[in-house]
């Protein structure tokens, strides 16, 4: 494939657009009454999918920017599941759905022990109305994962897990805090398989500090000795002022955005070379894999999770900061896990921020999920099944023209496709539809 390297598009901050309306426009006037409406509404039998945030490490790696903290003493594991299994039954006392998908995320799942994980999970099938083939994965830190929780994991139902390898650079590795050699990420992986867990997802970075371009040739060499399902290659958002520990990164260090253009360059051409499909902006999968149908099906999703073949349009998400996903409203649980344990052991909902959706909101969040899904979308018809036109739904007509302009979209009327060279400024195609960006708040990433 051949790539173009665009500098006043490459280092444009903008969203990812896991979520439309973005958490940049979460606030106060959403909480737990909304929540609790929210959960009401939803109509019996209908398909729900299920997040649970841990938000604890065993070790805090510089880069990372989640809500995650170290574990300390582990008492605050056994006090954090009460909690979480006291909102899994406030939450499933209200809920008529039918779980279709369970995600474990973080921080580390595997920061909880084997035991607690597992009863975590037998709670959940004991409150909810979970489907015999529901998916269930869970993403993990490979340096603490061994035989007892491959084993644990898989009694329980998870079916993949999401490995965080980020680099196998050891200079790399130094730079951000994670040391994490080869030998403990295929060891981990292997457990895994053995015990039955048997899809592999494997999450890599570009863009990190003193990262090359021979870096990033062999990482991927690497991982595909790991024999990974799917690989999400995310680029590094270097945000220290929103993001304290990553004032220990050396920013003199980054690539710039010329370097980390050609770092995902190289990154998409090996995995598309290694076989497999090129899904989204950020994401690769086998053939075979369900994110690969989704795609050639036209039934790819996005939500917080990322690219995902989850066809569940309700998320509801369990745990300190959490982020629930309803037709009319985000809410997101509260971050402090201080504050969220005494919300729910009071059999209180823990919603306090989010954002609601309105009809525009929800037509343009179309129009971005099919565009970075499928990589094209008619807006006139989307908009028309909401009783819209395009013109209404393109908040930046100006970005869009321009885009074409440079050859990153293509436009027949309101038909707007990515074009191959500009699938790595997607994301700016996207911003055209979205109102709320009419500056940078500075808490974006970059574009590539």
């Amino acid at each position: 494939m051949t790539h173009r390297y665009l500098p006043a598009l490459a280092a444009r901050a903008v969203p990812r657009y896991t979520s439309y309306p973005t958490a940049a426009e979460f606030g106060p006037a959403v909480g737990a009454g909304d929540q609790a409406a929210a959960l009401d509404a939803i109509a019996p039998g209908a398909p729900v999918s299920l997040y649970l945030h841990i938000p604890y490490c065993e070790q805090i790696c510089w880069y990372c920017g989640c809500n995650t903290g170290a574990v300390g003493r582990p008492q605050r594991l056994d006090v954090y599941r009460a909690a979480i299994e006291a909102e899994i039954a406030t939450v499933s006392a209200r809920m008529r759905g039918r779980v279709t998908a369970v995600h474990f995320g973080g921080g580390s799942p595997n920061a909880l022990s084997p035991t607690a994980f597992a009863e975590i999970c037998g709670t959940l099938r004991q409150r909810f109305d979970i489907a015999p083939d529901a998916d269930w994965a869970a993403e993990i830190d490979p340096r603490f994962f061994g035989r007892a929780h491959a084993y644990a994991f898989a009694r329980a139902g998870i079916g993949r897990i999401s490995v965080g390898a980020q680099s196998f650079a050891p200079l790399v590795q130094a730079a951000i805090g994670r040391i994490q050699p080869f030998a403990k990420v295929a060891s981990a992986i292997a457990e895994a398989r053995s015990a039955g867990v048997e899809q592999i997802n494997l999450d890599l970075m570009y863009g990190l500090p003193g990262q090359t371009l021979d870096d990033i040739a062999a990482t991927i060499a690497a991982a595909r000795r790991l024999a990974p399902d799917r690989v999400a290659m995310f680029g590094y958002a270097h945000l220290p002022a929103m993001l304290p520990r990553q004032r220990r990164i050396d920013a003199s260090k980054l690539p710039g955005a010329e370097a980390r253009f050609w770092q995902r360059a190289l990154a998409h051409d090996l995995w598309v070379e290694a076989g497999f499909e090129a899904i989204g902006f950020d994401h690769f999968a086998r053939p075979d894999d369900s994110l690969a149908v989704a795609a050639r099906a036209g039934e790819l999703r996005r939500n917080f999770q990322g690219f995902t073949d989850d066809r569940a349009s309700t998320l509801i998400g369990l745990g300190a900061s959490a982020i629930s996903q309803f037709d009319g409203v985000i809410v997101q649980n509260e971050k402090h896990v201080g504050r969220y344990r005494m919300a729910v052991l009071g059999g209180e909902l823990a919603g306090v921020r989010g954002v609601r959706r309105d009809a525009h909101d929800v037509a343009a969040g179309a129009v971005i999920e099919r565009l970075l899904c499928d990589g094209h979308v008619d807006v006139a018809a989307t908009a028309a099944t909401h009783g819209m036109t395009a013109d209404q739904l393109c908040h930046d007509p100006a970005l869009l023209d321009a885009l074409a302009g440079q050859g990153v979209v293509a436009r027949d009327g309101w038909s707007i496709a990515v074009t191959p060279l500009g699938a790595p400024y997607a994301r700016l195609a996207a911003a055209a539809f979205d109102r709320y960006r009419t500056v940078s708040r500075g808490q974006f990433s970059a574009a590539v």
